[in-house]
């Protein structure tokens, strides 16, 4: 009521008109045939909808009051997620941290969007996952990151699982598609590292774009050059700097870097510091399913030299 005394102040003052009579059609009181006391005279109705205007201004400061509440407490509710969603990850719980973050897959958050992309990757990996299963996982994969990307440009993860995952897809797409998508996937790994310069993982895995591409075979190579002007192309010492880099950033933080280390030393025939890495990588803490593959990579190897 205290808003509508204030709207009540602000009018003019209302004059009643005194003159009931009406001369024919047009009178006095009114210019075409009705009168203005009848307009201004009887005021309950005029105050009745000056309240109800009243009222639904109220109304609409309560429902953007509740709005802003609302919008404060879904980001509380996403950032509660985003924590038990890394903490399952640092954990290896990689089938719970899926199922946590699946329920959420119409979520607008980038953030959100890319942890599910990884998650969804990681589930694929798994040496229970069918290939039917696999395959389905994988394109998932690639739609959330993409979708994270969207949402999120200046995330770095997002730029680094999009590039993982559309890798991923290649396996699928024929030789043509992979080697085309090589480009972008350089492109948004070396935004991912501009973005966050102290991220191994992206450091990592650029790493991996260079060994791929230096240890393609012949027939590929080939195929590469029919197929384009310039093909993507790579060195070993390249993808050395890349694997070195990222275990300056963060020593020790990923077992496939120590493994690719000791696998690209041998690559450049210098097998006492390749077997410096691959004993780093056979003790190296198994965490997930993919440290034990690692593990038994590495010492399979060992053995070799």
């Amino acid at each position: 009521m205290a808003l509508s005394s204030r709207l009540w102040r602000l009018l003019p003052p209302l004059r009643v008109c005194q003159q009931t009579r009406t001369w024919g059609r047009r009178g006095r009181c009114g210019a075409w045939g009705v009168r203005a006391c009848e307009v201004i005279g009887n005021t309950r109705p005029f105050k009745r909808g000056l309240l109800f205007s009243a009222l639904s201004y109220l109304g609409f400061e309560t429902y953007q009051v509740i709005s802003q509440a609302a919008v404060v407490h879904a980001t509380a509710k996403v950032e509660e997620i985003l924590e038990q969603a890394d903490y399952l990850y640092e954990s290896g719980e990689t089938e719970k941290l899926y199922q946590l973050l699946i329920q959420y897959k119409e979520s607008e958050d980038g953030e959100l969007l890319w942890r599910l992309a990884r998650a969804s990757r990681d589930i694929a990996q798994l040496s229970k996952t069918s290939e039917e299963e696999k395959k389905v996982l994988v394109y998932e994969a690639l739609d959330y990151a993409k979708r994270a990307l969207e949402k999120k440009e200046s995330s770095s993860a997002a730029h680094k699982w999009y590039a993982i995952c559309i890798s991923d897809v290649g396996d699928y797409e024929g030789i043509k598609v992979k080697i085309a998508n090589a480009y972008v996937i350089k492109e948004h790994f070396e935004k991912a590292i501009e973005l966050n310069p102290k991220d191994a993982t992206s450091i990592h895995l650029m790493g991996i774009w260079c060994y791929t591409f230096a240890e393609m075979p012949w027939y590929q190579r080939r195929i590469a050059k029919v197929l384009f002007a310039n093909p993507p192309s790579s060195t070993y010492e390249e993808a050395l700097r890349y694997f070195h880099k990222a275990e300056e950033v963060d020593p020790n933080f990923y077992s496939k870097n120590l493994l690719l280390l000791g696998k690209t030393y041998l690559k450049l025939n210098n097998k006492k510091l390749a077997a410096f890495w691959l004993v780093k990588a056979k003790g190296y803490p198994a965490h997930t399913e993919e440290d034990k593959q690692i593990q038994t990579e590495a010492a399979q190897l060992l053995t070799g030299l």
